[in-house]
């Protein structure tokens, strides 16, 4: 099908790459209000540059919106009303209000709306998917040297939503409690964040992001009964410690730390790396997201699930802001 990338800054030329090589993609070109900055992308792949909105919409099928967050909601929704299928990046709107409506107007229409939480395609991520995952208590770090790109949002938006919406996905309960911190230091935004996420089900998240930090981590724990899983986003690797029973069929590789004890019977406790597939997420996700349309299919990461992350988001944001008020009060 035509494809077309509705903003091309840092992460729209990463889009084009994608779009230009998956073979379901007949990618017929691009749109950026900046137009010299559209049509060197456009010579970069031989493609289209589109002098308007209402013009790439004519020429495709289906679309990436990866312009700046405050433009997500106008460009997605003039997309989605001419009936076609839109990819948005996350977060998918500013509001939960916007993205209600989007996801609104895309069952109106019939066509697919995916978000893009990358991470949800992480190596690491999808070598757990073999593993009966019930976390009880998640700790994630996502931290990040300072950089211009992405500092005109919070942290929370830019960083720790790709948590919140891993951990959102993993314990699969609505959210009961929120308790946040956080502070702004070198941006007009919240710089580093602390969230505490409490689940009906008893499961509890502590959830950090921070973008001025000296080492840069992407790391999460999941703990779970008999298991405790360390995923590692930056690696693309993931460490399994659990415990199991002496007659279970050996799936992965494993090295037997020991035996324990469980009332009358006795069970191994092992270690293992699960095997990780080499895969670009952002093209795995693209692809999944055209595969969506071709089969019919619902995407990946829908819409209702980028509102989620993004109602928990800014739920942290304002508990934050409201704490900083008080301090200066």
């Amino acid at each position: 099908m035509k494809t077309a990338v509705i903003g091309v800054g840092h992460l729209g030329k990463l889009h084009s790459k994608m779009y230009a090589r998956l073979p379901e993609s007949d990618f017929a070109g691009v749109y950026d209000v900046n137009q010299e900055a559209a049509r060197q992308v456009a010579a970069d792949f031989n493609i289209r540059a589109f002098t308007s909105l209402d013009e790439a919409i004519a020429s495709a099928d289906a679309f990436s919106v990866v312009t700046s967050t405050p433009y997500h909601f106008a460009v997605a929704r003039q997309i989605i009303s001419a009936g076609k299928p839109v990819f948005i990046e996350k977060p998918i709107t500013t509001t939960p209000d916007e993205a209600r409506q989007l996801i609104a107007l895309a069952r109106e229409k019939k066509v697919a709306l995916q978000v893009g939480h990358i991470e949800r395609f992480n190596p690491a991520i999808l070598s757990v998917e073999k593993y009966d995952l019930r976390p009880m208590f998640i700790e994630s770090h996502r931290l990040a040297q300072f950089k211009l790109r992405g500092a005109d949002v919070a942290v929370v938006l830019d960083l720790m939503i790709h948590d919140i919406d891993i951990i959102l996905h993993l314990v699969g309960s609505p959210v009961k409690r929120v308790d946040a911190n956080g502070v702004g230091i070198v941006s007009g935004t919240i710089d580093i964040a602390n969230a505490r996420l409490q689940f009906e089900n008893g499961c509890v998240a502590n959830v950090t992001a921070s973008r001025i930090s000296q080492h840069p981590m992407r790391k999460m724990r999941i703990f779970q009964k008999n298991a405790y899983l360390a995923v590692d986003f930056s690696a693309g690797s993931c460490d399994v410690f659990r415990i199991a029973d002496p007659d279970e069929p050996e799936t992965t590789p494993a090295l037997m730390l020991g035996q324990i004890d469980v009332g009358p019977v006795s069970r191994n406790i092992v270690y293992e790396q699960p095997e990780v597939k080499e895969v670009n997420a952002l093209e795995y996700e693209l692809s999944l997201f055209l595969n969506s349309i071709l089969t019919g299919s619902e995407p990946p990461v829908t819409g209702e699930d980028g509102l989620r992350a993004l109602e928990i988001a800014q739920e942290i944001i304002s508990q934050i802001e409201n704490n900083l008020k008080s301090l200066t009060d």
